[in-house]
């Protein structure tokens, strides 16, 4: 089969357009037509259903894109391992998380690492969807559990415990719950118990609502929690290394806390020569390292 004809074809389907087509691979409407046709005659088959709004895969096309798709992200991730080198690191690196932590710890910390690495470019998908690493839709992930899919590298980079925390302008005006049961007199802040987030915090959640709390916010993510907390609205079920990044927090009932919820760092298998990737990786942990340290040297953490 002819690979320039595949290329062709791999951009005319991901454009879905003879016009955006050639306009990426610098050829004419003309030039990419015939292409494809002649594609299409080699394979015996129809590969494009023809609309005046642009071109529909047809159940052959479909079968076919799918296997560019693939080698297209083979031949990706072969481009970048060659690139890659022990003294440079520059390039793309798609990083997946959840919005929680990817806001509130990841990138405040990037400056760090584009200061060291200034050609390096990355792309930061904040998500609470579980990314596909195998099929490349990301480089690396860092999870708040245990990653289940094969031919993955995988390290535990440290645990995390959801809390209770308020403002101190909360506090002023309501006082500070001294039990469990006193935490119906507040207004509870937290994600809903069906949301995507792990079953250590949403067993916590519903500990808390068992309690018949009447007055609740609900917020789909732990930004959405910290904002409302922030702005006194009432006490928050937030990660524990929140109170490293915002030390106003106050920590309500101390005895409280969910039980520990590991943080995976994990890339495919054929990304493990990857300068990148390291540097990455080691970034990361450093960071995590220098955390525990402080919050330990401080007092405000006992569990990082």
């Amino acid at each position: 089969m002819d690979w320039d004809k595949l290329r062709i074809f791999h951009a005319v389907a991901d454009a879905g357009s003879l016009t955006h087509a050639g306009d990426v691979l610098h050829l004419s409407q003309s030039a990419v037509s015939r292409q494809i046709r002649a594609l299409e005659d080699s394979l015996g088959a129809t590969l494009f259903h023809r609309h005046a709004r642009g071109l529909i895969l047809t159940e052959q096309g479909e079968l076919l894109f799918d296997a560019t798709a693939a080698m297209a992200k083979r031949l990706e991730t072969a481009s970048a391992r060659i690139r890659d080198s022990e003294e440079e690191v520059f390039g793309e690196l798609r990083v997946t998380t959840t919005i929680g932590f990817g806001t509130l710890w990841l990138a405040p910390r990037l400056a760090k690492l584009y200061e060291k690495y200034p050609e390096l470019n990355i792309d930061l998908m904040l998500e609470e969807r579980v990314l596909d690493l195998p099929m490349r839709e990301a480089d690396v992930a860092i999870r708040m559990k245990e990653p289940s899919q094969a031919d993955l590298v995988r390290k535990r980079l440290m645990s995390v415990n959801m809390r209770l925390y308020a403002s101190p302008e909360y506090i002023a005006t309501h006082g500070q719950p001294q039990t469990m049961a006193d935490i119906t007199n507040y207004r509870l802040i937290s994600q809903n118990v069906s949301s995507a987030q792990v079953g250590a915090g949403a067993q916590l959640v519903q500990e808390l609502w068992s309690n018949d709390v009447p007055s609740r916010l609900l917020v789909n993510n732990y930004f959405g929690v910290l904002q409302a907390v922030r702005n006194h609205l009432g006490i928050g079920v937030l990660p524990h290394y929140l109170s490293f990044e915002f030390p106003d927090l106050v920590r309500v009932l101390p005895e409280i806390e969910s039980s520990d919820i590991p943080v995976f760092f994990a890339f495919p298998e054929e990304l493990r020569q990857s300068r990148r990737v390291a540097v990455f990786r080691d970034f990361v942990q450093e960071e995590i390292t220098a955390q525990r340290r402080m919050l330990r040297e401080t007092g405000r953490d006992t569990a990082a």
